[in-house]
């Protein structure tokens, strides 16, 4: 599958910046959640979204069996290794021990990347070891052309 050209999803995500939070949203300049953010990204750099995506709770310490988030993304996106993502990747984040990933962001730096956080809507900010602990997936934005 080819891939989508990593500077084109870091400005993507950058003219996201600033939109406020709302949960289950993706609507640039109104309103988005972390998944919202990256279903918007998606939009704009690949095209329609592929599936509906069903209501989901905000819980970020959920346990259970499946990876949701993971599983969806894998339908769609081709996965690498957490410790090769780059610029442009989707990571998405254990936000607790045992806890399904529950998080999303954008790489836009080897140190930094995007996100929608409760309260402070889309920020750009760095990529801490606190933060990169957490990441449990990475996956590439296919080219609209591939899929």
């Amino acid at each position: 599958m080819i891939t989508a050209d990593p500077a084109i999803v870091v400005a993507t995500a950058r003219s996201w910046l600033g939109t406020p939070y709302h949960d289950q949203a993706s609507r640039r300049g109104v309103g988005c959640d972390c998944l919202g953010l990256a279903r918007g990204v998606w939009r704009e750099v690949v095209g329609d979204e592929p599936f509906l995506i069903p209501p989901y709770s905000r819980d970020w310490g959920e346990t259970g069996p499946c990876e949701v988030l993971a599983e969806g993304a894998r339908q769609m996106m081709p996965e690498i290794s957490p410790a090769d993502a780059r610029p442009g990747a989707l990571i998405l984040f254990r936000m607790a021990p045992r806890a399904i990933a529950k998080h999303v962001g954008i790489l836009t730096a080897p140190d930094r990347f995007i996100h929608a956080y409760e309260r402070l809507g889309v920020v750009e900010e760095t990529l801490t070891q606190t933060w990169a602990r957490k990441i449990a997936f990475a996956f590439l934005f296919p080219n609209s052309s591939s899929i």
